[in-house]
């Protein structure tokens, strides 16, 4: 029956599948071909040359033996294919020896910032973000799928390296500071949105930021409100060398144990990382940390929701493959309505959703 419906259909098909199967196949060459042009620092020589650069300027900064200049060249096409990169057409160069040449900008669409994304050193550089991301110790673990599937608790991380995601970093300080450096990048994205959401913070004596890394999202807020005391949150090995300065405090901790007294308990891209049982135990001890002394303060979550009926299906399709990526330890992209049910077994009364970033969101729960 197999046999004779694909021989019903039409020859072309049957050729588009295959296409798009092959495409599915090679997939991992789009972020491959990223990693390496950030291992080469790529963005960064075509910034500081600034202007286009041409292949053979390109290659000779890079020392590339002259054999691998095609390999080069098919890279760097790619990527520019991808939005990477922009490949600059010869009329548009002035020198007219490197007319003869293709050479590359940075992406010209689009404002500053978006150039920079890559260049290391700029002020929203996602660089460390890729890097950890795509580094084989982490990105390995998905070859791993099936047997983790079989696994009952077991994460995607705990079955290819050997033990819990979060002990796995303490127990190995290289990672552990590839893996903060990487929130920090991302913390200056969120941070970025967070200019134009003064009114989440308006009317608090206190936040707790918790997760918060090196407090690179803590001293936004601090600067911003020089009167609100905050405190960064986060485990011992991510706090300790860390020294408090003005209205900013670390203190270290398990929130599944306790979370310290705020009006406000942050939670930026936490969530996310967890199955719902611990979101829900994590929950719990947020809000006891914003009602306690009889006040009834808020949880602010800036984390993805998902709706797939009000989106662009180029934004679901990165959401849904970010909830296939975060099951690496468990954790889960979620819809509103699995929002809503967290919330609501937590102990939780109303919530509010409000825009934050492409991709995040801003809810504040309350008690």
């Amino acid at each position: 029956m197999a046999s004779s419906s694909i021989n019903n259909r039409k020859p072309s098909e049957i050729f588009k599948a295959q296409a798009q199967l092959y495409k599915h196949m090679y997939a991992h060459i789009d972020s491959m071909s990223l990693k390496w042009s950030i291992e080469m620092n790529i963005p960064n020589i075509i910034h500081n040359h600034g202007k286009p650069i041409s292949l053979s300027n390109l290659v000779s900064i890079l020392q590339i033996p002259s054999s691998k200049i095609d390999n080069v060249q098919r890279l760097m096409r790619y990527l520019a294919h991808n939005g990477i990169f922009e490949i600059i057409k010869n009329q548009e160069l002035e020198n007219e020896e490197d007319q003869e040449e293709e050479a590359y900008a940075l992406t010209r669409d689009g404002s500053r910032h978006k150039k920079l994304l890559l260049v290391k050193g700029s002020e929203l550089c996602l660089a460390p973000m890729v890097e950890c991301a795509l580094d084989p110790t982490f990105s390995s673990s998905f070859h791993k799928f099936k047997k983790w599937i079989y696994e009952e608790d077991l994460t995607l991380f705990g079955v290819n390296l050997g033990s819990d995601f979060w002990e796995f970093l303490n127990e190995n300080p290289k990672y552990n500071t590839m893996f903060n450096d990487a929130m920090a990048s991302d913390s200056k994205m969120i941070n970025l949105a967070l200019k134009d959401c003064d009114f989440v913070f308006e009317g608090l004596e206190s936040i707790v930021d918790v997760g918060g890394g090196n407090g690179t999202t803590a001293k936004i807020i601090c600067d911003k409100f020089p009167k609100l005391k905050c405190i960064v949150f986060d485990r011992p090995k991510v706090v300790e060398n860390l020294s408090q300065s003005g209205n900013l405090t670390y203190v270290d901790g398990d929130m599944f144990t306790y979370v310290p007294k705020a009006d406000a308990v942050l939670l930026k891209w936490i969530l996310h990382d967890w199955t719902s049982k611990d979101c829900i135990r994590i929950l719990k001890k947020c809000k006891e940390a914003v009602t306690s002394d009889g006040k009834r303060g808020k949880v602010i979550v800036i984390d993805m929701v998902i709706n797939e009926k009000k989106e662009d299906k180029q934004l679901t399709e990165i959401k849904l493959l970010m909830n296939v990526s975060i099951s690496c330890l468990n954790g889960k992209e979620r819809t509103e309505k699995e929002w809503k049910k967290l919330f609501i077994e937590a102990g939780f009364q109303d919530y509010k959703i409000s825009p934050c970033t492409e991709l995040l969101s801003l809810i504040e729960i309350f008690p």
